[in-house]
């Protein structure tokens, strides 16, 4: 196996695979969130050099897929913001006013089902940092999903962002390996991503019905969904936990072995 990261202005044509053999890897409710189903089309035309993929040149077969936005940030937690949609406002805000970006802010990082398993998503962590180093940036920030939240959506995220294993390390497997790679928790936030919808919209994102007004746990949710059927309406608060990873002259920790082409 011979990894390479390609990046969207390189061979934009190997993003239209991840529709096929990505399938699942994020919720389907994820794909419908009010503002970056606004912003989505221009990460790939404002910012293609920060988008990138992990490939087997061997086989061209596609690993991972990387989305990335450069954002001011002055390296407080109070200055990360509200999470996920609040960041793409912000990145976008900076892109048009001409402001210079401080950090690289992670979108999303997504192995293919069929690789998963094999460290892929720590070679894309480590790939994010060599990018906002080669930028000048200090920063790679991340409003982390984690992993495990949903086995718990009724516990608050900031609890749930402290626990901890017997080793002292965090419970969450991604919050964890994050740690490991040299990030730092910084905050949880409630309300990242907001998405709301119809009630059809959600049974056909959900595939569960929802027969009366109220709040629901529904598979892969991180936080309950509240249900007005008179409204007919949906609406959804995923939170997230912001890791912080300094890259000021840190050495790639991966291992991968895998080339960078220049974003």
């Amino acid at each position: 196996m011979t990894l390479q990261f390609v990046h969207h202005t390189e061979r934009p044509e190997l993003w239209d695979r991840l529709t096929g053999e990505f399938a699942g890897v994020v919720p389907e409710y994820n794909l419908h969130g009010d503002v970056n189903a606004g912003f989505w089309d221009r990460l790939f035309s404002d910012f293609p050099a920060h988008q990138f993929l992990l490939t087997d040149t061997a086989t061209d077969t596609v690993l991972g897929a990387g989305r990335t936005l450069p954002r001011t940030w002055d390296g407080t937690p109070e200055g990360l913001g509200t999470g996920l949609d609040a960041s793409i406002a912000a990145a976008f805000e900076d892109h048009d006013a001409g402001a210079a970006p401080d950090a690289l802010c992670a979108l999303g990082i997504e192995i293919a089902p069929a690789h998963q398993g094999k460290g892929h998503s720590t070679r894309l962590l480590s790939h994010m940092a060599e990018m906002a180093r080669a930028a000048g940036l200090s920063h790679v920030i991340v409003p982390v999903r984690p992993t495990w939240k949903d086995r718990y959506p009724l516990v608050p995220i900031d609890r749930y962002a402290a626990w901890t294993r017997a080793d002292g390390a965090p419970f969450d497997p991604w919050i964890r390996t994050q740690v490991r790679q040299g990030g730092t928790v910084s905050a949880a936030v409630a309300e990242s991503s907001r998405i709301t919808g119809t009630v059809a919209e959600w049974e056909a994102w959900t595939q569960m019905a929802f027969p009366d007004d109220g709040r629901y746990v529904f598979p892969g949710g991180l936080a309950p969904l509240d249900i007005d059927r008179s409204r007919d309406r949906g609406a959804y608060w995923e939170p997230c936990v912001w890791i912080t990873h300094d890259v000021r002259g840190r050495a790639d920790r991966s291992g991968s072995g895998a080339s960078a082409p220049a974003a």
